[in-house]
């Protein structure tokens, strides 16, 4: 089960944050965004397509999307029901249109047709909650953002740095612990290690990198052989042999 630790004062708590964070620099040295786009438009439209459907599944559908939909003032001027069969495969294909159109015919009327690049602004847009905002002013344009998705708020508590579930105060409690600057790669990494090591129902605990920094050590097989089993994604001959295991 997980280690028994000391109570933690706030300056233990950001010093183990800042070490996971440098920790899972090492297990994944080139973070990115999952998501296929070209400009702060795609990045918006793919973002808000990702909601409960995996990000492989929105770059298999985008590619007709953005030859078809170039600029906001084709989003704005779609025709509903092409739009819905372009975009059906990644579920909840209605309510997901309606926010394709909203958020053209939005930038068209307030912003020329541009994706605006403040959080105030963009949380504005129709589709555009915190985590899509954070997405955008991170990968489009580069202002640090916290992109707080399921794999996020289920990696910070399972580490102990927070025991909040609401994403805003997820988002809150981590930017007081991790470097502003580092925001937008420590989401990516963090996102990662929950898809690839760290998994909710079985995490690969044997093989973790930052295992002497989480207190839910254990969750998991602690077994080398049989952690390394469950890492998934084109990094794991390189977290293999960061466990000291060779391929």
């Amino acid at each position: 089960m997980g280690k028994s630790r000391e109570p933690e004062t706030h300056l233990a708590l950001v010093r183990r944050a800042r070490r996971i964070n440098r920790s899972l620099a090492v297990a994944f040295p080139h973070v990115y965004c999952e998501l296929d786009f070209t400009n702060p438009l795609e990045l918006s439209v793919a973002t808000i397509l990702s909601a409960q459907c995996t990000d492989v599944r929105v770059n298999q559908t985008t590619p007709a999307l953005f030859a078809r939909y170039r600029t906001a003032a084709d989003y704005a001027g779609a025709n509903r029901a092409e739009l819905e069969e372009l975009i059906r495969p990644t579920g909840f294909y209605r309510n997901k249109t309606n926010s394709l159109i909203g958020l053209g015919q939005a930038l068209v009327e307030r912003f020329d047709g541009e994706v605006p690049h403040t959080l105030a602004e963009l949380v504005t847009l129709p589709g555009f909650g915190r985590k899509t905002a954070n997405v955008v002013l991170g990968n489009a344009f580069g202002v640090p953002g916290l992109t707080v998705d399921t794999h996020f708020g289920r990696l910070v508590r399972r580490w102990g740095l927070t025991t909040e579930t609401d994403p805003v105060k997820v988002e809150r409690v981590i930017g007081e612990l991790i470097e502003r600057r580092e925001w937008t790669d420590y989401s990516h990494r963090v996102i990662f290690h929950g898809r690839r090591v760290c998994h909710a129902r079985k995490p690969a605990c044997g093989v973790c990198i930052v295992a002497r920094d989480c207190p839910s050590y254990g969750e998991g097989p602690v077994e080398k052989e049989v952690a390394a089993k469950l890492v998934k994604g084109p990094e794991t001959e390189h977290i293999l042999a960061l466990a000291g295991l060779a391929s």
